[in-house]
């Protein structure tokens, strides 16, 4: 068989599943066959339409069938569903994704997007990258037609952030073919917890013959289950007061160096108010409603040209949080204030395609608006904050002249949080024929993403301690005059701490990957990619350190506008005393304070990156059934600035001022096999992946107050993943999925001059074994009804929340169980299920970063009943 016939059979293969009203994943049955055979789903992993068995990439594909049939509208929803795939975060609009188990720390969501690493799996809606640091948009899954995962570095055609791989939600366009629809309603009881109703409708309408419009419009009420009980707290319990030898309740002893300041005073004469919960005291919390809709319009300009715009507006309002205390009841929490996110966003984008000559040409752009508010109970950092009780207690308790005597207040913290992101990006790209021995796809990217956030950190107890017997309570706070939301001020009361900053990362692109048919069966494919980006910070990080003496005189500090505009200029902020706020030069460098001098040596203007990375890809098609392929491939992830640069911490370690790239070499041997006509297929791969320069996100009060990054450790993964899917000849109407991931990760090299990093550990969020299997089963009723029925099962083995010691806590393995059943007619479906059948408890995340565990979970047993009607 020639090359040129085999292409032609493969694009026939194309046209016949395009033709599929619901393309559906590899569990899907082929009707009207002799025997029983897996659909193949359609994808655009490299950016043109082909089958899934086609492609020499590790792609798994949740279709449109496969995701009504489990009942996914969110982010856990599908990961769940997918092994080698992990979430860390905690709740509704708070989640990063990783994939094969290159992760490293748990992220921190009260700097989650000034402060936040590049993901290193990029999140794609259609065509539009909407991967953002610190938390990706959480896009509520309506009118989907497919959820591809490409596994391994993707970055010579998806760019930063698909160093470990990308995760693309493709929506369903619009349709010229007709006018249809369909809705869909649901209602779920949780042991213990509310109960959830959602509702979806979507409609499709050829306008014209040439214009046709697509919408949905969704709203999703999920119901609390995690109940806040009573409880108190007060700062005698602060991290300054605890010797060094306490073994945390992750196995880590306090070192010498993180010792309590005042780890051996006698606090006999100091009064401990503490902080009470009884009147916040509330069962299921942490309800959450997804509302929503998504409008799209297709113009067929001409026979060769068609645009397409979209329009999505999603608010996501989510009360509580999603984990638990293990040291109180099953999903119970103690909080002090009422956590709360409001996450809105509207996105608006476009697609031009057409040709130009031979070329198919397709330009993308989108624009990205979010707001994001949030109030978190910021309680939990008395554990860790060495400095807490300056701020809550008498000066006579926390620098006394003799033994700690006076009052500390109630340590009932909360930060509230505002975060305004746009991003704006653009992408062209040519192909040149599918039919042609030689076949390339090549084009150019641009993006820009503006982060500004605000974070008051509110200590309420500060308003009323005694200060040196000068004042009562703290002087009011006033903003650096470059801070970039601050009002003139002053802040509101109890604000001790202000964030105030601008982000902006910019990133270009060219791109292109070509490959050539050596001969009948056997093909190269070759990638690059060339980037250059910048990490730009504007603003200043506030503190009230020196208000509980004097007025503020914004002695204390970080202008980070001053530290990175590259003007040749720092004024040391270090200081109480006005006086002491000069501003040095590399002139005056010998006279400076050690920290500002770090910062006239080394800090940058931006955190700027640059370079070109490469793929090379062999495949043998020994027949049209089976695929095999070799690929060696090359991802990136842009670095970072970091606000506390500069600071000195214990071994003569300096917070770097920026970060470098973190880039991995994958190695990857991989296999596509349709066997028994097509009834049995196994897809999978084997991989080693390297890891250099990995960046993680460090708290160490020892070192710093804020939060900082660093290139921490070398790292390599291996691993096999596999997929079977199986539809037997022998009993019609079922097939079985199963697919399974196993990983072994081990830090091989630490870099970061610290004991926060161990070399020979699991890397973050990387279970040594996933694995999920599904049976769906489906038969005629003598009343004309179709019945089906789908018990499945996921398990996860136990994997670790950072590689940062201190930070690091083990989460346990889990096993899910899970049944559906129902009938349908080929208008509407009615099912019953129940999600979490054994009621596991089962740890999704898990976080230790203020040194006391908290564990998000699984909702608990979910059974619901769900109808969909299609006209």
């Amino acid at each position: 068989m020639s090359v040129y016939t085999r292409s032609a059979i493969s694009n026939h293969r194309k046209t016949l599943c395009r033709a599929v009203a619901s393309v559906v994943a590899s569990s899907a049955i082929a009707s009207g066959a002799s025997a029983q055979q897996l659909e193949e789903v359609i994808v655009t992993a490299t950016k043109r339409a082909a089958s899934t068995q086609d492609i020499p990439i590790a792609v798994q594909a949740l279709g449109q069938e496969s995701l009504t049939n489990m009942g996914v509208a969110n982010f856990n929803d599908y990961l769940i569903q997918l092994p080698g795939v992990t979430a860390g975060g905690s709740g509704p609009g708070q989640n990063t994704i990783y994939i094969r188990g290159v992760a490293s720390t748990t992220p921190n969501l009260t700097t989650a997007g000034v402060a936040g690493l590049a993901p290193n799996v990029s999140l794609y809606l259609d065509d539009q990258p909407i991967s953002q640091p610190g938390r990706n948009l959480d896009v509520y899954a309506a009118d989907l037609n497919r959820v591809e995962v490409l596994a391994g570095p993707q970055g010579t055609l998806f760019g930063s952030s698909s160093q470990a791989g990308t995760v693309r939600l493709i929506t369903n366009k619009p349709d010229p073919s007709g006018t249809y629809g369909n809705v869909k309603l649901g209602t779920a009881f949780t042991k213990g917890g509310e109960m959830s109703n959602n509702s979806e409708a979507m409609f499709n309408l050829p306008v014209t013959d040439t214009f046709t419009v697509r919408g949905v419009v969704y709203l999703d009420s999920m119901g609390g289950y995690i109940d806040n009980v009573a409880g108190t707290r007060d700062a005698s319990q602060s991290a300054r007061f605890r010797p060094a030898g306490t073994v945390r309740d992750n196995g880590v002893p306090v070192s010498e160096r993180r010792a309590g300041f005042q780890s051996t005073a006698d606090l006999s004469d100091v009064e401990f108010l503490e902080a009470n919960n009884s009147t916040k005291t509330e069962e299921d919390i942490n309800d959450t409603v997804y509302a929503g809709f998504r409008m799209s319009g297709l113009w067929d300009i001409n026979d060769v040209w068609s645009l397409q715009v979209s329009h999505m507006q999603q608010s996501l309002d989510s009360d509580g949080v999603f984990f638990s205390d293990p040291e109180l009841g099953d999903y119970e929490v103690n909080r002090f204030h009422d956590d709360n996110i409001d996450d809105t966003f509207d996105n608006t984008s476009w697609t031009l395609e057409g040709r130009i000559g031979k070329l198919e040409t397709v330009y993308t752009g989108a624009f990205t608006d979010r707001e994001t508010n949030q109030i978190v109970d910021y309680t939990d950092y008395l554990f860790v904050g060495q400095y807490l009780p300056y701020y809550i207690c008498d000066s006579s308790v926390s620098y006394p002249s003799g033994a700690p005597s006076g009052t500390c207040q109630p340590p009932d913290l909360f930060v509230k949080s505002s975060t305004d992101t746009e991003v704006m990006t653009h992408e062209i790209r040519f192909n040149t024929p599918e039919q042609h021995r030689l076949r390339a796809t090549f084009g150019g990217f641009y993006s820009k993403l503006e982060l500004a956030e605000l974070n008051d950190f509110t200590y309420p107890g500060s308003t009323r301690i005694d200060g040196y017997g000068v004042q009562t309570g703290f002087s009011d706070n006033f903003p650096f005059t470059t801070g970039y939301v601050s009002d003139p001020g002053p802040f509101p009361e109890g604000v001790i701490f202000r964030n105030d900053i601008l982000r902006t990362d910019e990133q270009y692109g060219a791109f292109g990957e070509a490959t050539f048919d050596i001969s009948d069966q056997f093909a190269v494919t070759v990638g690059a990619r060339w980037y250059d980006i910048e990490v730009d910070f504007e603003g200043s990080a506030n503190s009230s350190f020196c208000n509980l003496f004097q007025p503020d005189v914004n002695a204390f500090g970080t202008d980070i506008s001053d530290i990175y505009n590259g003007d040749g200029e720092v004024t040391f902020r270090g200081s109480c005393n006005p006086d002491d706020h000069i501003t040095y030069t590399m002139d005056t460098i010998d006279e400076a304070p050690s920290s500002v001098a770090a910062a006239l040596r080394n800090a940058p203007d931006k955190a700027a990156t640059d370079g070109v990375i490469g793929k090379v890809s062999f495949s043998w098609t020994p027949t049209m059934d089976q695929l095999w392929y070799v690929t060696w491939s090359e991802g990136f992830r842009a670095g970072l600035l970091n606000r506390p640069g500069g600071a000195q911490g214990p071994g003569d370690y300096t917070v770097p001022f920026a970060l470098d790239t973190d880039d991995v070499t994958n190695w990857e041997l991989g296999w596509k096999l349709d066997l028994l006509d097509n009834s049995l297929r196994f897809n999978g791969s084997m991989f080693f992946v390297d890891i250099e320069r990995l960046q993680t996100t460090i708290f160490d009060p020892s070192i710093a107050n804020l939060f900082f990054s660093d290139n921490a450790a070398d790292a390599e993964v291996k691993g096999v993943e596999g997929t079977v899917s199986w539809a037997p000849a022998a009993v019609s109407g079922l097939v079985v999925v199963g697919s399974f991931s196993v990983l072994d990760t081990e830090i091989t090299n630490v870099i970061t001059p610290t004991d926060d990093v161990r070399e020979g550990d699991e890397l973050a969020f990387a279970p040594e074994f996933q694995g999920n299997l599904r049976a769906r089963y489906e038969w005629d009723l003598e009343s004309g009804f179709r019945a089906h029925v789908m018990p499945h099962v996921s398990y996860s083995a136990k994997s670790y929340s950072d590689i940062v010691t201190i930070n690091r806590i083990e989460i346990d393995s889990w096993t899910m169980l899970g049944i559906t059943a129902g009938i349908s007619t080929a208008s509407w479906t009615a099912e019953l299920f129940v999600d979490n059948l054994s009621d596991e408890q089962a740890q999704l995340a898990n976080n230790f970063v203020y040194d006391r565990e908290r564990v998000t979970l699984a909702r608990p047993r979910t059974a619901g009943l769900r109808f969909n009607y299609s006209f």
